[in-house]
């Protein structure tokens, strides 16, 4: 028999696999969807992040209503939180993903294809958020953070619900929060019509309960319990490049494996449609915008507990306030480098 901590491993191996095919088939990212809206007027792709957004949330919040996962305990609704640091956090990886041209979890797909860009960003994501969790940057982050700490009463919004018990709160504010998030990606006449993309919407949302079932559910062993998580990708990331490194004083996790599996996934997938080709940088010029966007995306990832994923779809998905502030941060830091005086230029052609 298959220990709890077993279980959850595959399941997150399974998981990961299966958001690396979908990513990689649909081209599922956040950056291009805004960057395609903001100069060629075509928000499919947006509409595409919304619609996994809102089957996240109504999945995450009918598992917590129904008792299956306790999402209280994951690092998404801790009784206090910084506000300002995940505000700066949010915006300086909004901006450093288009900068790079993709954000954590689209450099991991891409890798995936053969894109040795990529591998310099995802490297440069894990040393630069290790280093402001745990290393060089981490004293100046952890003092911020107990400056500036608020524990309000309520820390989401099924919490604000007062009126209604705990089970229905959950799903009043899941149905209403995640339906609003629907019902504006089906708003847009072209993406009601591409249906590849409404698929990949709801089957990148799915994986976000999915992956709460697995580690709040399937690892919720009273011995031996797995931290509650679903899918993130910046610190899982760094993780993951520790695992390699040092695996014999280490032992796997949701995240590490999540990681593999999409990468697995993605590799896989281009190697079967014919897709897999080594790309590299055009010029020094290029390379040095990937690496300076993959710092801001590995230091305001760390800050803002999450990324473009991990905040976007998973920490929204808990209705938390703090990854609301999170996303809106990481939205507003894009719109920011795409649009108006700090707008990041164009590269020429090589």
């Amino acid at each position: 028999m298959l220990s709890f901590t077993t279980v959850v491993l595959v399941s997150g191996f399974a998981i990961g696999l299966a958001f690396g095919v979908v990513g990689l088939l649909s081209n599922f990212c956040l950056t291009s969807g805004m960057r395609n809206w903001a100069t060629l007027g075509d928000g499919r792709g947006v509409r595409t992040f919304a619609l996994a957004a809102g089957v996240a949330v109504i999945g995450a919040q009918v598992l917590a209503a129904s008792g299956l996962v306790d999402l209280s305990k994951s690092i998404y609704l801790q009784p206090s939180f910084s506000a300002p640091l995940i505000l700066f956090g949010g915006l300086i990886f909004g901006y450093g993903m288009v900068l790079a041209n993709a954000c954590a979890s689209r450099a991991l797909v891409l890798l995936g294809r053969g894109n040795l860009r990529s591998l310099v960003v995802v490297v440069t994501i894990a040393i630069v958020s290790q280093m402001t969790l745990r290393g060089l940057i981490a004293p100046a982050r952890l003092a911020f953070l107990n400056w500036t700490a608020i524990a309000p009463k309520a820390i989401s919004l099924p919490a604000l619900l007062s009126a209604f018990d705990g089970a229905t709160a959950h799903l009043v504010a899941g149905l209403l929060f995640g339906g609003a998030l629907i019902a504006f990606a089906l708003s847009y006449a072209p993406f009601r019509r591409a249906y590849g993309q409404i698929a990949a919407g709801v089957l990148i949302g799915l994986l976000i309960p999915a992956a709460w079932f697995a580690t709040g559910y399937l690892g919720n062993d009273d011995f031996n319990p797995v931290a509650v998580t679903s899918l993130t990708f910046v610190t899982p990331i760094a993780d993951t490049v520790q695992y390699i490194m040092l695996s014999t004083g280490l032992t796997l996790s949701f995240g590490i494996v999540v990681v593999a599996g999409a990468l697995a996934g993605s590799f896989a997938t281009a190697i079967a449609t014919g897709r897999f080709a080594l790309e590299a940088y055009n010029s020094p010029r290029h390379m040095l915008r990937s690496v300076t966007g993959a710092v801001l995306m590995g230091a305001g990832g760390a800050m803002a507990y999450g990324c473009s994923i991990g905040q976007g779809l998973t920490g929204l998905s808990t209705l938390g306030l703090p990854s609301m502030i999170g996303i809106a941060g990481i939205l507003l830091g894009a719109a920011a480098a795409l649009r108006g005086p700090i707008r990041v230029p164009a590269l020429a052609a090589a």
